[in-house]
């Protein structure tokens, strides 16, 4: 079963998965979403089973404790962009809800069931930002930090019983996900005077790549056809990231202090969906 297969990563792999003889759930948010996907199957010429999952409703979570889900794969999940002192409490909780508590739920109740069977795969889509930050991604950042966390000690407390436990940490992916991101701020519920930023001048910060890398591997983890715990796309980013983990230790409170970080002047100064020029 793929949460959040409606779009993007979910749904390649949903689709790629059944193309390899998988039996595959794929769960959408909202009834809207599953005659679509039926229709797009169709088109693929793959069977699916589309159902209605909204993880963070526990009747649907509990729905699915019907299923008999031999591999789980947690992709459902949202973006809420903007600075960690501007986003409002309802969006924040939002959040937590999507891409924390409501997975975290359903896979508590499916977990038991593999641990009773003795086998089972559990693969967590976290990010590169479970592992590094950068501005105005902080509060999805911290939902994914949150993931890793769990998936590893996840890892921990299955393995004797004959569970898998990995993750997927795509990086910047063009698939829409991180510019809507840098949209949310349009619907909330709070004083613009108040903000600290004006988030109609910033866009997501980096170059983004083709998306193919981060299909192929989490159709690849999900398969068992790659047994490393972490997975981190690019591979090209992945030196980057290891340093970027260990800076803290080197970082003073004072460093920088009444300047601009390039990292946020990089959201001043890029444009919507700009995709990696070398790739």
């Amino acid at each position: 079963m793929i949460t959040g297969a409606g779009t993007g990563f979910g749904f390649e792999a949903a689709m790629r998965l059944a193309e390899k003889g998988f039996d595959v759930i794929a769960a959408v948010e909202i009834y809207a979403q599953v005659q679509t996907l039926k229709r797009q199957a169709a088109d693929r010429g793959v069977p699916l089973q589309v159902e209605k999952l909204d993880v963070t409703n526990d009747g649907d979570r509990r729905k699915a404790l019907a299923w008999d889900v031999e591999i789980l794969v947690n992709n459902a999940g949202v973006g809420e962009g903007g600075s960690v002192v501007d986003v409002p409490a309802a969006n924040i909780r939002n959040e937590w809800e999507v891409n924390i508590t409501g997975p975290l739920l359903l896979t508590q109740g499916i977990a038991k069931q593999m641990v009773t069977r003795g086998a089972g795969r559990i693969v967590w889509v976290s990010s590169r930002e479970g592992l590094n930050v950068n501005p105005f991604t902080g509060i999805y950042a911290a939902s994914k930090h949150a993931v890793e966390a769990i998936a590893e000690t996840m890892k921990l407390e299955l393995q004797e019983f004959g569970i898998e436990v990995a993750t997927v940490n795509p990086g910047p992916f063009l698939t829409g996900f991180n510019d809507r991101m840098f949209q949310t701020y349009e619907s909330w519920e709070d004083d613009p005077e108040q903000r600290l930023f004006d988030y109609s001048k910033l866009a997501f910060p980096r170059a983004q790549f083709d998306p193919e890398p981060v299909y192929a591997t989490l159709t690849a983890v999900a398969a068992g056809e790659v047994d490393a715990y972490r997975n981190l796309e690019p591979k090209s980013m992945i030196e980057e990231t290891k340093s970027l983990i260990e800076a803290p230790w080197g970082k003073k409170t004072t460093d920088g202090l009444g300047t601009r970080p390039d990292q946020i002047q990089h959201s001043y100064d890029m444009e919507p969906e700009t995709p990696v020029a070398d790739q």
